[in-house]
């Protein structure tokens, strides 16, 4: 069989799914040990990768990576960047569980204990971190806690960071009453029906654990937590699913104070909403990374991930979605609005986050999100 048939028929292979890009360029590799293939063969076979898939939280951090990342880079690169939304991290791995390897190549996913299940199920991939040249620029406290999952390698990149705090409608509830009561400001009777919560079971724990003295991370009446969710369920408006909804029921008044992330409430703000936000002591800390898939292509993935680590990527996007970015502002000029972000830590320490324990949490997560969804439903 000549060189140019070999190549094509690996080629509709590839293409249909039956060979990962490792296993198709290795092959392209001893074809041309074998025919004496020249390097412009090389160079057809990765040409062939025309686009990666990325998939995030919709609405305005979709739109700002897609005018401030994907865009660009599909200019640069010609390679396109496919974007799909998801409404939770439960939600999305879900679908990668029941996809064909390929299918889904890179996630903003939030959180380590999200990244420890990926690896759990065997969904890592390995990053060729000299592809990766900005990974040098990123605050090394947000990349050491995914090393020491994958046993040093990495799977993904830090992107950005921020806290889901506590908004409130200052026109119903004073600075000053925020301070008195922090997170039981949840619980605050005076106010049913004027509250929010999200629908996300590890939101619910961790406030609980707030609400009732105990560490969110090792807490140890559990009877106690889940006593303060029903009080809770019982006194709100509605659980909210998306940032979307979030903030369509701050400004529209709908309810006065919920938990909410950083990012959409500076959102509102900027719109002229009088929202204010609380982060209270051992406030939910969390970061969010850029995930790639075992079965990705993996040098556009890197290529795409070093693109969005460039300053002038991440410092757009996080403008865009008003959410810190991973970057170090000890190594990096981060402009004049990134400052003024809730959550932002002018040192690049993040000594005054708290961030979730992947072990304990992923380990009752079986049986917490279990009961979880019971109280939602009423019992």
């Amino acid at each position: 069989m000549d060189n140019s048939k070999r190549y094509d028929r690996l080629l509709d292979r590839y293409k249909n799914g039956d060979l990962d890009r490792r296993s198709f360029l290795g092959l392209i590799g001893a074809a041309g040990l074998a025919y004496g293939v020249s390097t412009p063969f090389a160079k057809n076979a990765l040409s062939a990768v025309k686009e990666v898939r990325f998939d995030g939280w919709g609405g305005v951090v979709s739109e700002a990576l897609r005018k401030h990342a994907f865009d660009p880079f599909t200019k640069e690169t010609g390679v396109k960047v496919v974007d799909g939304t998801f409404g939770s991290g439960d939600e999305y791995i879900s679908r990668v569980k029941a996809s064909q390897t390929g299918e889904y190549n890179i996630a903003h996913l939030s959180g380590v204990f999200d990244y420890a299940r990926y690896h759990e199920l065997g969904l890592t991939s390995t990053l060729n971190e000299k592809n990766i040249p900005n990974l040098k620029n990123v605050i090394p406290k947000l990349v050491d806690v995914f090393r020491e999952v994958t046993d040093g390698t990495l799977s993904c990149v830090p992107f950005d960071y921020g806290t889901t705090g506590i908004a409130y409608n200052r026109k119903h509830i004073s600075d000053d009453e925020m301070k008195e009561k922090g997170a039981k400001i949840l619980l605050d009777e005076r106010l049913k029906g004027k509250i929010g919560g999200w629908s996300d079971w590890r939101t619910r724990i961790w406030y609980a654990s707030l609400q009732t003295g105990q560490d969110p991370n090792n807490a140890t009446d559990m009877d106690a937590i889940w006593e303060a969710i029903r009080t809770h369920r019982d006194l709100l408006l509605k659980y909210w699913g998306s940032g979307a909804e979030l903030m369509s029921l701050l400004a529209e008044e709908e309810i006065y104070v919920t938990e909410a992330w950083s990012g959409r409430v500076f959102a509102l703000q900027e719109q002229g909403h009088d929202i204010g936000y609380m982060d209270p002591p051992n406030g939910f800390g969390w970061q969010e990374c850029l995930f790639v898939l075992k079965g990705s292509p993996m040098e556009e993935s890197e290529q795409l991930l070093n693109f969005m680590l460039s300053k002038e990527a991440s410092v757009a996007v996080a403008e865009g979605q008003n959410y810190p970015p991973a970057l170090d502002p000890a190594k990096v000029d981060l402009g004049k609005k990134i400052p003024t972000l809730p959550a932002f830590d002018p040192t690049g320490t993040l000594s005054g986050l708290t961030f979730a324990k992947s072990d304990y949490w992923n380990g009752n997560q079986q049986a917490w999100s279990k009961q979880f969804g019971r109280i939602q439903k009423g019992y």
